[in-house]
């Protein structure tokens, strides 16, 4: 199965303008990003894709492969079925531009798995959440399950919600469980996604995985060991810092 890591950047982010060419660790975090996805063994091409100049001349400048998508469009998903619609390949996998990943193994275990399930249409990851304060942070998106491993929901709200009694996420009591924004779409599945029209849901939460899950397309989401970290503000661009600090010096 032929897989294209797509990396959706956008330069005019309401809350972080100009965000994938924050220097991280010396780097545009774009860079940070795109040479990560380079290290995978399993992808068979790279690319990002923005519709700004800068962010163009700058992936250019390093060498990386971009490509230039015209039109408005809803969702960084949305984006990468335009790319789908240029570059062919059987999966795609969603990386956004603002997903610090550290270990390039992470994209690996996505891509496998979601290989040795088919058929699926869509796959995602998730990591208990092990910081009490990631359960109200709205930044960081919840879900939840079936036996089966099917997202049931995704949300900026702390879920599941115990009735009974006081947990938090890192007590230990039950899992909570952070999603993590990487997908993989067969291409069938993604163009039909961005036929869609915008869910109430998606709306309402602001994220785009709901319009899957309100038109009956199933997300599978597996558990991954490898950590990822969104940058959303300036804090986590602090925060990807000190990771790489910390990296440097245990090597």
């Amino acid at each position: 199965m032929k897989t294209v890591v797509v990396i959706p950047a956008r330069y005019a982010s309401s809350r972080f303008p100009g965000k994938p060419l924050i220097p991280i660790g010396g780097k545009p975090l774009v860079r940070q990003v795109w040479e990560q996805a380079r290290k995978s063994r399993r992808a068979e091409r790279v690319v990002v894709a923005t519709d700004d100049e800068r962010i163009r001349a700058a992936v250019a400048s390093f060498g990386g492969d971009v490509v230039m998508t015209e039109g408005e469009f809803r969702t960084g998903t949305d984006r990468l079925a335009g790319v789908a619609g240029r570059i062919a390949a059987d999966a795609y996998l969603n990386l956004q531009g603002d997903e610090f990943i550290q270990d390039p193994r992470i994209l690996d275990d996505l891509i496998a798995r979601f290989i040795e399930a088919q058929p699926l249409s869509v796959g995602t990851l998730k990591q208990p959440m092990r910081e009490a304060a990631e359960g109200t942070n709205p930044n960081v998106v919840k879900v939840v399950t079936d036996q089966e491993g099917y997202a049931l929901y995704f949300s900026r709200s702390a879920i599941p919600f115990h009735r009974d009694r006081e947990t938090t996420p890192g007590s230990g009591a039950v899992p909570f469980y952070k999603h993590l924004g990487i997908y993989i779409y067969r291409k069938d599945a993604l163009l039909k996604f961005a036929q869609l029209p915008t869910g109430v849901l998606e709306e309402r939460e602001k994220l785009e995985q709901l319009r899957a899950l309100e038109n009956g397309i199933r997300i599978k989401v597996w558990e991954t060991a490898y950590e990822s970290l969104r940058i959303d503000t300036k804090e986590d661009a602090e925060e990807a810092e000190r990771r790489l600090m910390k990296a440097g010096a245990a090597n």
